[in-house]
Parts: C-alpha cells; structure tokens; sequence
C-alpha cells in the first residue's frame, strides 16, 4: 500500500523517560503504510494485539483513497466511474471541502493535474512546461468544479483529476484513533508519517511529548521544538527536502503548487506545523494550505481560528530562519 503525499511531514520523536515504579503495560506497533512508516502506541485492560484490525483498517482506507492504488475508489472516479464512492471518500470529499472555501481555494483537491505535470504525482510528469501548457492546465482545477451527490461524483469538467493525498494521511491517523475511542481505550498515540493524534498519557503517566524538525537543508534531521499533546493532533508539512532541480537551470522548484497559477509555490514559509483538538485530517489540510500562503497570509488565518495552534519556522526579508508561534511562550 502507497501514498506519496507531497508534503514532508515533521520528524516523528517521542520523548519518554525511565522510570523505577511499574507501569501499566503499553502495546507499540509499527510497520509501513501509505508509503511511509506508522507507529501506534495505546494502553488495553484486555491485553489485545489489534494489529489485524488496524491492518485492515488501512487497506480500507487504500482502497478509498490511494492515488496509488489502480483500482482504489478515487483512481476509478478519476477514470470517469463516478458509481464507486464509498463512506470514506464522501468524508474527505466534506473535509476538503470545508478547508478550500476557507483558505478561498489555496487549498485544492484537483490540483493533481498540475502536480504529475510537475513530477510530484503518480501520472506522468510533463516536460518542459510552458506557460500555455500550465494555462490548459489550469482550466482542470478549482474545487467548486466538482460535486457530490447522494451517490456519485459528477466532473463539471471533464478530465478532471481529485487527489487527496495532502490530507489522507492525517484522515487514516483518524480512523485508527475512532477506532481505539469506540473500544473505550483512553490512552493512545497515533502516528502515520509525522501526523499525529493522541489522547490521555503516555506509560510514564505524562502527556505525549511530540518533536517538530527543524527544516535542515543538508539532509540532516534534528529537532526544532518539543511539544506537548493532549486530546489533539498535530501535523507539518514542509518545503526544505522535496523538492527538484532545473538540469537546464539549476533552479529549485518545490512541490508546494500555487492553486491560482499553476507555478510551484515560492514562499518565505519552511514548515507549518498545525496542532488542534479536531481531526488530524483537517490539520493536515490546514498544513498543506499555509506552505502555499506563505507566512503573513499563515499569521492573518489563524487570527480568525482560534482552534488552530501553529509553530511556523520562516525565512524573514535577510534570510535568516525564524520561528513564530501562536502557543509557545
């Protein structure tokens, strides 16, 4: 299973101490998932592996929502077969929904066209762009082109391409979470790839302690900050690994794509990382969406959501790296 989402999420670090006393016995599982790595700690009176369950929990979500995936329900609605539309599908159709009208389309589903064009996806990228072919381009995004009715996605235009993967791995951190809280296990952690959810302690009786990576850009990785989670997600997305160069050129274009454009994004924005009590899937979202605002745009949102936590690493106008948080002392 495989999703290649093109955003870079934070270094996932839990900071646990020893500690002398016994401790109440806490089940930790990892593998690889949606492309990327997964860790899931939680604590069970019942002493359960639930690692079948979650196993195919995430095939569920792969046959929905995987770009990857040929015969996925989102590959089959980007074939034309509007018929296949499952419950997780309509969720996250919703949940994109909500976060484009906000972000007045900065954030944008369909901007897939544009993203294997640039190299990013899992279709073809196209060489040698032009800005006529950008132009064409163009006329196949915009969020609002597409709807949902009770049982099918109708295209206004068609050959249109939806892509969720800069919000599906959050959405999957979000179904092992409801999962684990319709068992009535109150204390978990959830991590898929860097996006996070936790509820209740960790085994040191504490609340999860979470590292955001700091944006190096010689392939090193260290922390930036350490945070602490209670009852929220957390998820970063990031400019400062993924990215290409020009042969012809040498310029750097990033994966981040200006929805209003067509161009990849140049911001003064390294990483946002985006911390709620919602869903990890809308924080995900939110994430993705300030990589493509840039910083003053990402300071002037959150004014009006005050739900939303940020830590924000930035270049200011000399080019030196700074840090703003909304929480942080």
């Amino acid at each position: 299973m495989r999703f290649k989402k093109l955003i870079i999420s934070s270094l996932f670090i839990l900071l646990l101490c020893s500690c002398a006393k016994i401790k109440p016995k806490y089940h930790k599982l990892e593998g690889n998932v949606f492309g990327t790595s997964f860790h899931v700690i939680y604590k069970d009176t019942k002493k359960k592996d639930y690692s079948i369950e979650i196993d195919s929990l995430f095939q569920l979500i792969n046959n929905s929502l995987s770009t990857y995936a040929p015969n996925s329900s989102i590959s089959k609605i980007n074939k034309g077969d509007s018929t296949v539309v499952d419950k997780y599908f309509k969720e996250v159709y919703i949940k994109a929904l909500r976060i484009y009208r906000e972000t007045e389309g900065i954030f944008d589903p369909t901007i897939g066209v544009l993203v294997n064009a640039w190299g990013f996806g899992p279709g073809k990228e196209q060489e040698d762009l032009t800005q006529e072919n950008i132009e064409n381009l163009l006329a196949f995004v915009g969020y609002d082109k597409v709807k949902l009715t009770k049982d099918n996605m109708v295209f206004i235009q068609p050959g249109m391409y939806i892509d969720y993967n800069a919000i599906a791995k959050g959405y999957g951190v979000d179904i092992i979470a409801r999962f684990f809280e319709n068992l009535s296990i109150e204390d978990y952690m959830v991590e898929i790839g860097g996006e996070i959810r936790v509820r209740g302690r960790n085994e040191n009786n504490e609340f999860w302690r979470i590292g955001i990576e700091k944006p190096n850009f010689d392939g090193t990785r260290s922390l930036q900050e350490v945070v602490s989670l209670t009852n929220e997600a957390m998820a970063t997305s990031g400019n400062y690994r993924k990215f290409k160069i020009d042969p012809s050129t040498n310029e750097k274009y990033v994966h981040t794509i200006d929805t209003k454009t067509g161009y990849t994004a140049k911001r003064n924005l390294l990483s946002a990382s985006v911390i709620s009590s919602i869903d990890c899937a809308d924080v995900d979202g939110y994430a993705t969406a300030f990589m493509a605002m840039g910083f003053e745009k990402t300071k002037t949102f959150i004014k009006t959501h005050p739900e939303l936590k940020v830590f924000l690493v930035y270049l200011d106008e000399q080019g030196n790296t700074k840090t703003y948080s909304n929480f942080l002392e």
